[in-house]
């Protein structure tokens, strides 16, 4: 097993920008060779979910809109908590660690993300935005120090063709004004087919089937060189995927992880009680999912409160949230007790439905502590039939039904412009986006925090109780504020 451990002087006998002495001397990576060494199974899954969770918002703030900093400002924040990766300048960290867990959890997720054209479309896309900010933050010695190492299709053309080119380059060169800007300029001859967002930009002279592209917009080149050989590779893992089809073990966990990320999500692991906010009791349910539920516990609360039942999926979705969200097992029994009313026999109740309830909280049976189900549980398993309220209402119900539920539990217009960026991510499959979406529109334009999008109901309620409790102390500040105004001298 390769030794992940490394020393100190390993790391500071670099050389330029390169360290000879590290097993992965680059930050940036073409992902070109396939890591050989051995990782624990929990390494695999928990690896592979931190980089999903860099991925996934990457995605989302793709869907947002933005420019290249808003982009750059995401995935800093994210990489900075999942998959942080440093320059060789960087000596206090250990870099061969960070770079092993970046490229063992990238080829993990082509294993999830070769299967289908929309997948691999996806984490391209996604990848490349991820290789877009790092080449961009790199210092330009890192990115020579890379490229020299890399061959590119592309190949510097001669001081006499430049000579004979110099009109035409210069035309169609924007960053070129004077003759000394023109001096100063090289230019790689390359095809133009690893180039079409230049040409269809116009900013490259094109000559029997080449595009001349200046030093300054080499990065074009290498995005499309990255996406290329990435798409070809998603190809070939494709076509030797079947073989590990067999295993009981990974299957499960590589599904899991191209469902999360057609879901945009990457996914929750276990939560204790109250470990997204303070306790609750029976009483404060109603207030609460009024004031800050998301609208798939809210229309489980609904149809609990209209009917006086729920159906056994919505009885489970809504009994584990509500347990995270912090409602002790006393509590939350005399709350199911009280929903259901004089619709059953308090010793029906405690035949059928008591058991279950404290089998949830790991009081029963195998007594397992099970977490609640986060947004890609949700949104990809268990669909709602006619007459079920649990799931995804961004996914499972139709337009109208969507529009109509947004506006009739926060208040937002259906023929709003509001309402129409929400259906528009809904149409794109982005359901955690359209949850975000109005998250913010009921906060001030507030969010979940660090450009993050709804991953968990849970922690939608908790983001939403602590702005209550950041304005409710704002009020109280400006209220002293005013009090002490007003008090007469003595």
């Amino acid at each position: 097993m390769f030794n992940r451990t490394a020393t100190r002087h390993q790391q500071t006998a670099s050389i330029g920008d390169v360290n000879p002495l590290l097993k992965y001397p680059h930050r940036l990576n073409f992902y070109e060779e396939a890591p050989l060494e051995q990782v624990t199974l929990e390494q695999f899954e928990t690896w592979a979910i931190d980089r999903l969770r860099v991925l996934a918002e990457i995605e989302a703030a793709r869907i947002r809109g933005g420019n290249f900093e808003a982009l750059k400002t995401v995935v800093s924040t994210q990489c900075e908590k999942h998959l942080q990766l440093h320059s060789n300048s960087e000596k206090e960290y250990n870099l061969d660690e960070e770079r092993w867990k970046d490229r063992v959890s990238h080829f993990i997720l082509r294993l999830a993300f070769c299967r289908t054209d929309e997948l691999r479309g996806k984490f391209v896309r996604a990848e490349t935005d991820l290789f877009r900010v790092r080449f961009a933050e790199a210092k330009q010695a890192e990115r020579d120090a890379f490229l020299a190492s890399k061959r590119f299709s592309g190949e510097p053309i001669s001081d006499d063709e430049k000579a004979q080119l110099k009109r035409q380059l210069m035309d169609t060169t924007f960053s070129i004004r004077t003759e000394e800007d023109f001096a100063k300029e090289n230019f790689y001859r390359v095809p133009w087919t690893k180039v079409t967002d230049l040409v269809a930009q116009r900013r490259v002279f094109l000559k029997r089937g080449h595009a001349y592209v200046p030093s300054t917009l080499q990065s074009s080149i290498i995005f499309q060189e990255f996406q290329a050989r990435l798409a070809n590779a998603l190809e070939l893992t494709a076509r030797a995927l079947p073989r590990l089809d067999e295993d009981d073990r990974l299957l499960p966990i590589i599904t899991h992880f191209s469902q999360g990320f057609l879901a945009g999500v990457a996914g929750e692991h276990g939560r204790s009680v109250g470990q997204y906010g303070d306790a609750v009791t029976a009483d404060m349910i109603d207030d609460l999912a009024w004031k800050h539920f998301p609208l798939c516990m809210r229309h489980v609360h609904g149809g609990l409160r209209q009917n006086r039942h729920l159906k056994h999926q919505g009885r489970l979705q809504y009994t584990l949230f509500l347990k995270v969200l912090g409602l002790p097992i006393d509590e939350a029994i005399h709350f199911w007790r009280a929903s259901y009313g004089n619709t059953m026999s308090d010793d029906r109740f405690n035949k059928e439905y008591r058991y279950n309830i404290r089998h949830s909280y790991g009081l029963e049976g195998g007594r397992k502590n099970y977490p609640a189900r986060d947004c890609r549980c949700i949104i990809m398993e268990n669909p709602p039939a006619v007459t079920e309220t649990h799931g995804c209402p961004f996914r499972h119900f139709s337009t109208s039904n969507l529009q109509s539920a947004i506006n009739g539990y926060y208040g937002i217009p259906i023929m709003s412009e509001e309402m129409s960026d929400i259906i528009r991510a809904v149409e794109m499959r982005h359901y955690h986006v359209a949850c975000t979406r109005v998250f913010e529109l009921t906060h001030d334009g507030e969010g979940l925090g660090d450009g993050e999008s709804v991953t968990h109901p849970n922690k939608y309620v908790a983001r939403s109780r602590e702005l209550e409790k950041e304005k409710e102390a704002k009020k109280e500040v400006a209220t002293e504020g005013i009090g002490n105004t007003l008090k007469p001298d003595s």
